[in-house]
């Protein structure tokens, strides 16, 4: 099933919500409400029954969030908050993914970084990585002891709602049920181990994060001008615009569709802008203490802070 909860991320409690469940009020209709649903998969044993609308409410995604305080109610519906932010711990947004397909590259200015001398690629450059590669928001994220070579990428993902195969473009859209913001953190050197793949690197566990949760669009929402930031101990280092990817939303779904069917549930990383460690000279490895805010205004912000993995 799936659920959703209502949380006062400002502290301000308000009525009125962002965010519709199953075609409600569409997201970034009124950002200056503090009172916000938004999606999660569930059940969940402290967050009561799961709703029965919208086109992922009966899909398997299995539990992603628990409350300490507070109770469920619909998204879209009116009144005060469910809980805090600060009373809500936050999971994945999607526990158990069918899905979470990434493309490398797709910012042309990150294509440039490469400086080798390329012309734009003619097909996206897609990998894989999987759930257990990714944790919440607020969770740590871990730097393996295999290397000092951690590194952050900030993304916005998109969150299939309606399955499909060989999507045409023009109807690509109506197959996204949301956006969600993810940091796919990479292992640089361990991305070059294989000739053909970066699946090492990009896959050591709770190395990268999703979320903070979804926001659901509609027919009215604009892919094409949405921003991501990332930031690093406060440190603008990425910024990007959807409007100037190599490969828009719409060509992703029908190229990937083309190959394997998608469906409601799952995910896909569309790209990173310029401006990742591995890029400075020299370059700005990830160390236990730093903190990755991923930030997009029609989406939310993912926080996390660095730790160090501990064997034994």
């Amino acid at each position: 099933g799936f659920q959703a909860i209502s949380v006062d991320w400002t502290g301000d409690v308000t009525t009125g919500s962002r965010v519709g469940f199953g075609g409600g009020t569409g997201a970034g209709a009124d950002s200056s409400k503090s009172a916000t649903s938004f999606f999660f998969s569930g059940p969940s044993a402290e967050a009561g029954p799961a709703t029965d609308s919208g086109p992922l409410a009966r899909t398997p995604l299995g539990g992603a969030t628990a409350v300490r305080g507070g109770g469920v109610r619909r998204a879209g519906a009116k009144g005060p908050p469910d809980a805090h932010i600060d009373d809500v711990q936050l999971r994945p947004p999607l526990a158990r993914p069918g899905k979470i397909i990434c493309v490398g590259v797709n910012y042309p200015e990150r294509n440039a970084e490469y400086k080798d001398g390329s012309d734009a690629p003619k097909y996206p450059s897609l990998f894989v990585r999987f759930p257990g590669s990714l944790v919440g928001h607020e969770a740590p994220i871990l730097r393996p002891p295999e290397s000092t070579q951690f590194d952050y990428e900030g993304e916005i993902v998109i969150v299939v709602g309606k399955g499909g195969r060989r999507i045409a473009e023009a109807n690509a859209h109506a197959h996204i049920f949301g956006l969600t913001l993810m940091n796919e953190g990479s292992v640089r050197d361990w991305l070059r181990h294989g000739k053909f793949n970066v699946t090492q690197g990009k896959n050591f566990d709770r190395s990268g994060s999703v979320g903070p949760w979804i926001v659901a669009t509609d027919a009215q929402f604009r892919f094409d001008n949405l921003e991501v930031i990332t930031r690093v101990n406060g440190e603008e280092r990425q910024r990007g615009n959807t409007g100037t990817l190599m490969f828009s939303f719409a060509q992703i779904l029908s190229y990937v569709s083309t190959f394997t069917a998608l469906e409601p549930g799952d995910m896909i990383a569309t790209g990173t802008p310029p401006g990742a460690g591995a890029r400075f000279d020299p370059p700005k490895w990830l160390v236990a203490g730093d903190v990755v805010e991923v930030t997009c205004d029609a989406i939310g912000s993912l926080r996390n802070r660095v730790a160090d993995e501990v064997i034994g």
